[in-house]
């Protein structure tokens, strides 16, 4: 059964279709032999009709000087055999001036049977059209033509003489493929010049751009795969530029994704693993409760609590590792009981780096409880190992947060007096493996917070940073509430 989405072919229209060359070289040369020709030929009618012109001039004088002899003859008579000779010279048939108004014939001959056509070639004249040569090349064969003209050599308004136009349709169109020859034989020239120019400047560059996108295609781990940048400062050198940056960051994402299907892929097979030894421990916890002592009971909602975010956060793994993030369940959240448990799990102590928390304790911010918290103990652990990695630090540790209201938004900010962040690290620091500004960092904590704050519908951006310390803004959709208002709305 044939396919019914497969293009349909039309054998009409591809006969119809001009033969055109696929490659770039092939095209350039093709185009800028036709444009040379067309310039050429745009220059032809001009060029013939002052060749015309010309012409016409020529018989002119010729016919001018014919005109004389009787002026000097004896008794002014010119014999028959003369006269015809002159004429012949000239290569006309009659000869006429007008002095004072009055129009005289000096050499008549035989009488045409039809009226001639005119050319006027006196300056106050509108002179030869362009389209006149081709009229007089395609004409009818035996036309006679009548030009009236400026004298030169004797004083009179005017000069006229009648000739056969034969010989100047010959002298037309031996003249026109002249020209034509001269047009193709230029524009061969200038095409070839011009196609090697701008073969070697154009076409020879983009070629091998061209050539370095296949490779790279084709296999982006091949080193010769990378464009050669021949350091132009025009459009080829930025193409080639951007190229280069393009490949840079395409390998680099090809790199993280590698690693992430290899963390996914390993995460898969710990997984279930993992969720046997959780489950043995969350026995364990219900053993441990049975024992009903007070320390047991009072510590015991947080192993159940940390064993709970243990599984969770085994198939959030494995779920980013797919690049999939679930969804958040959006809840009205106490902001100050999340940072203090999320501090629990950075490990943040008054003995060492400790927690400064300014948020009210009543203030509540719209987020998935679970995953706000994995974004705030991303945010104190990577503030509390940087802390404590600084070399020659005698100052303790702090981790500072705060809450502020910016119109229709909750901005927390996570303060650190750390050493701050490297330079060589700010540009990739939301990029998973590749943010770390540690030898022993994965560079999965940065990235999986921003995403799970964009899964909010807010962002997670770096504020600032220096050798005082790191400023992060987690921002939340929705301005943060208060348990009390929230209290006294619900009464009235």
């Amino acid at each position: 059964m044939a396919d019914a989405s497969a293009p349909k072919e039309h054998p009409e229209r591809d006969r119809r279709r001009i033969f055109w060359p696929g490659g770039l070289s092939a095209r350039l040369l093709v185009l800028t032999v036709l444009f040379a020709a067309l310039g050429g030929m745009i220059a032809i009618p001009p060029a013939m009709a002052a060749y015309e012109r010309q012409w016409l001039l020529d018989r002119v004088r010729a016919a001018e000087l014919a005109s004389l002899a009787p002026e000097v003859a004896p008794d002014r008579v010119v014999s028959e055999q003369l006269k015809t000779e002159l004429l012949r010279g000239a290569g006309v048939e009659i000869v006429a001036i007008s002095v004072d108004g009055v129009r005289s014939l000096v050499f008549a001959g035989a009488r045409p049977a039809e009226a001639p056509y005119v050319v006027d070639l006196r300056p106050r004249a509108a002179g030869l059209s362009l389209v006149a040569p081709f009229r007089t090349i395609f004409g009818p064969e035996g036309r006679r033509v009548r030009v009236v003209a400026e004298p030169r050599f004797r004083r009179a308004e005017f000069i006229e003489f009648v000739a056969v136009d034969t010989e100047l349709k010959r002298a037309l169109a031996s003249y026109l493929w002249r020209l034509l020859g001269i047009v193709v034989l230029v524009s061969t020239i200038a095409g070839v010049l011009v196609f090697v120019a701008l073969n070697l400047f154009l076409v020879r560059p983009m070629q091998r751009i061209t050539h370095a996108m296949e490779r790279f295609r084709a296999d982006p781990d091949d080193p010769d795969a990378r464009v050669e940048l021949s350091g132009r400062r025009d459009e080829i050198g930025r193409a080639e530029a951007e190229l280069d940056r393009m490949q840079t960051d395409l390998r680099a994402a090809l790199n993280s994704r590698a690693r992430l299907a290899a963390l996914g892929e390993a995460v898969a097979k710990i997984n279930h693993d993992l969720k046997n030894m959780l489950t043995s421990a969350q026995i364990a916890s219900e053993r441990l409760a049975a024992l009903k002592d007070p320390k047991v009971t009072q510590a015991l909602p947080r192993l159940e609590r940390a064993l709970d975010r243990a599984v969770k956060l085994a198939s959030d793994v494995l779920a980013y590792g797919k690049t999939q993030e679930a969804a958040p369940e959006l809840r009205q959240v106490v902001l100050a009981v999340a940072v203090d448990e999320a501090a629990l799990e950075a490990r943040l102590a008054d003995k060492g780096v400790r927690l400064v928390s300014k948020v009210e304790r009543g203030a509540r911010v719209a987020a998935d409880p679970d995953q706000l918290h994995r974004i705030l103990a991303n945010l104190f652990r990577n503030a509390r190992q940087a802390i404590e990695h600084q070399e020659g630090r005698a100052a303790p540790g702090r981790v500072e947060v705060t809450l502020e209201a910016q119109g229709a938004t909750s901005v927390i900010r996570v303060a650190d007096n750390g050493p701050g962040i490297p330079e060589r690290v700010r540009e990739r620091l939301f990029q998973p493996f590749a943010g770390s500004g540690r030898p022993d960092g994965a560079g999965l904590g940065l990235a999986i917070a921003r995403e799970l704050a964009l899964g909010h519908g807010g962002d997670l951006t770096l504020a600032d940073t220096g050798p005082e310390g790191s400023v992060f803004e987690l921002r939340l959709p929705g301005a943060p509430t208060k348990a009390g208002a929230r209290r006294a709305k619900a009464g009235a």
